[in-house]
């Protein structure tokens, strides 16, 4: 028997999540285990489509640890004021020796940790590489921390667990554009081989934006990130992708700078637009009162 799994969890990483949804709503015969990470992966497709009160709702006490962390990724995400809690939960659980051994747990921690601007802790939990999908997150974590060189090093890490696994081939293509030069073509391939393999998505279509973006390639990137707004309008990699490639092109980038801020939570890019606006009010206040 082959592994039941696989259509779920991959049509997840490659961010066709309704279509995960509903291949999850589809199998039978699983296991206990089986089945808990069937339903980690549906309601973590139903927070990235944004339907947090659903997977609220329908996980209580009584389910495993790692559905009720995936609940709380669920609250942290949409109730900025219960955050502190969320956080103070999440660290009690870690602290129990068993329940930290648990790989959507310590993912879970590592999400929101990275959420949180605590990158030094979501570190941590990637450290434990109790999944590969934590093997991954520490290379996207790397990566933004602008730790190319450390990524590559992870990277075979990641290849000598599961060299054939999509989401292996999606870390490369993130570390090959990391590292530039000759390597953004390579990453290139890779989102185009997974798109027409699986099925194209708003996230391929974004990461073979930035392929073209990497190579100057503007107006092939604005046509990627269009299928993209059209697969997800509400996309906020797409549209601040799209911002910026805007702006390359010299285009009006406001109108998507202004659907980014009315996204719920806040995408990181407008919160540093925000605090970099705020810094120069700020600037300029002192300068009039000068």
């Amino acid at each position: 028997m082959g592994d039941l799994l696989f259509p779920v969890y991959n049509n997840f990483f490659i961010g066709a999540y309704q279509v995960a949804i509903n291949e999850a709503a589809d199998l039978q015969g699983l296991s206990d285990t089986e089945a808990t990470e069937r339903d980690c992966y549906t309601y973590r497709a139903y927070i990235a489509l944004g339907s947090y009160q659903l997977v609220i709702d329908e996980i209580n006490d009584s389910h495993p640890t790692a559905l009720q962390a995936v609940r709380l990724l669920a609250v942290f995400m949409s109730r900025e004021h219960e955050r502190e809690q969320c956080v103070t939960t999440l660290q009690d659980w870690l602290a129990d020796g068993a329940l930290a051994q648990n790989p959507t747990l310590q993912l879970i921690a590592a999400l929101m940790y990275s959420q949180d601007g605590k990158i030094n802790e979501a570190l941590k939990c990637c450290h434990t590489a109790l999944s590969l999908e934590l093997m991954a997150l520490h290379i996207h974590l790397l990566i933004k921390m602008d730790r190319g060189e450390l990524a590559d090093k992870q990277l075979k890490n990641m290849q000598g667990a599961d060299d054939d696994a999509t989401l292996t081939q999606l870390a490369t293509a993130w570390v090959n554009i990391a590292l530039g030069g000759g390597k953004v073509q390579d990453a290139f391939y890779v989102f185009q081989e997974l798109g027409d393999k699986y099925s194209w998505t708003a996230r391929l279509y974004n990461g073979s934006a930035l392929c073209h973006m990497a190579m100057n390639r503007y107006d092939d990137a604005e046509k990627d990130l269009v299928e993209a707004i059209n697969k997800d309008s509400k996309d906020p990699d797409t549209l601040h992708n799209l911002a910026v490639c805007s702006l390359h092109l010299g285009k009006p980038a406001t109108r998507f700078f202004n659907q980014l801020k009315t996204l719920s939570p806040k995408p990181n890019a407008i919160l540093q637009l925000e605090a970099l606006e705020a810094a120069f009010d700020s600037a300029n206040s002192t300068y009039v009162q000068a």
